[in-house]
């Protein structure tokens, strides 16, 4: 085939590293619920066996995940991942290693059953490790489309890539309903938090870019000094260990909760009263368009895309990355002051129709329909 047909749908690969439940993983998740399915025929494939959290949520939408390299075959992974471009219009790839690897492959492919590569860059190439950088900065050329999620991430790449990364500004799902007082009265009980206490949360997998030293230091010196705050943590990743010991180190106790992975994050959102993040790196982090449409005020350190998100004194306050006294000042400000909170509170809610993912994903279909009907190279 050399030109798109319209007597059947285009074919798109979503491609991603692993279904854990990161910020990219939960985008595609999203995505899928608001896609035109009858218009693009959607495959999603992964490559990590221990990243599997989201499975049972795609095929809830009608979508089955492939595991790439999954039947052992010769091959692996590599193989699977270039008989399944050979049978697609579109790859759009969603890690910085995967894109390197597709755009590579895709030139053994003959031009006739060769994909178009698009790729969306989600966090900043600093965060990444200097082989990853420089693999991505030399194969970016052969992609046919990329988009950057923030401003930020565009600035952190090399300067002459910069001109060709448009920023495309994910999102959530701004139909879904908030969650109930009752719901609210029930997760604060079972979790412990008493009806005076103002609950944080935050949404981070434990992960060297969250720095979750940083946020459990905060942690601790806000609570020494307003003990009202209390901190939920929702997430999971290789630092688990590490992050259990240094909670336990500090003495947090049951004031700071690391939940581990959670589906009720939303619920769980609606049971808090301020948002935080300590990052150290992010791209745009759906967990604070989360936090907007749960009308919940931000405290968060100023990285990646975040103060594209959050305007200083309106729906929430930015610190320096890496300040954990910083961080537990802006926090406790924000705990003393009901009536901050509650303004806060307003400008975040009134923010969250900003952030409707419908708008991303249409942008996403015109791209994967022109390209398809482009000659294939």
């Amino acid at each position: 085939m050399t030109e798109s047909r319209p007597d059947r749908p285009i074919k798109v690969l979503w491609l991603i590293k692993g279904l854990g439940p990161g910020g990219a993983e939960q985008l595609l998740l999203l995505a899928v619920k608001v896609a035109d399915r009858e218009r693009f025929d959607y495959q999603i494939a992964f490559q990590r066996p221990d990243k599997t959290h989201l499975i049972p949520e795609f095929r809830e939408l009608g979508m089955e995940p492939f595991r790439l390299g999954a039947k052992g075959g010769r091959g692996g992974w590599l193989s699977d991942l270039r008989q399944l471009m050979q049978e697609v219009d579109i790859v759009h790839v969603h890690s910085p290693v995967l894109a390197s690897v597709a755009r590579m492959l895709s030139r053994s492919i003959t031009p006739s059953r060769r994909p178009h590569i698009v790729v969306t860059e989600h966090n900043e190439w600093t965060s990444h490790r200097r082989p990853t950088r420089l693999l991505n900065a030399l194969t970016t050329g052969l992609d046919a489309h990329h988009w950057a999620v923030s401003d930020q991430v565009v600035e952190t790449m090399w300067p002459i890539h910069r001109k060709t990364y448009p920023v495309l500004i994910h999102g959530i799902d701004t139909t879904t309903v908030p969650s109930d007082s009752e719901t609210r009265k029930r997760l604060r009980a079972e979790l412990g938090v008493e009806d005076d206490a103002v609950l944080g949360i935050t949404v981070a997998n434990l992960r060297r870019v969250k720095d979750y030293p940083n946020l459990l230091n905060a942690a601790r010196r806000a609570i020494d000094a307003q003990p009202r705050f209390r901190l939920i943590c929702v997430g999971q990743g290789p630092l688990e260990a590490e992050i259990r010991a240094l909670h336990d180190e500090l003495g947090l106790g049951t004031r700071v909760q690391l939940l581990g992975f959670r589906r009720d994050v939303q619920d769980l959102m609606g049971a808090a009263d301020l948002f935080v993040l300590g990052s150290a790196h992010e791209g745009l982090p759906i967990a604070v368009m989360e936090a907007f449409a749960a009308g919940l005020p931000v405290v968060a350190t100023a990285v990646g895309g975040v103060p594209q998100q959050v305007r200083e004194g309106r729906e929430g306050l930015l610190v320096e990355p890496g300040n954990p006294q910083a961080l537990a000042d802006a926090i406790v400000r924000v705990v003393r002051d009901d009536d901050l909170r509650g303004q806060m509170a307003a400008a975040a809610l009134s923010r969250s129709a900003d952030y409707d993912i419908r708008g991303a994903v249409s942008e996403q279909e015109r791209v994967y329909a022109a390209l398809a009907g482009k000659t294939r190279r």
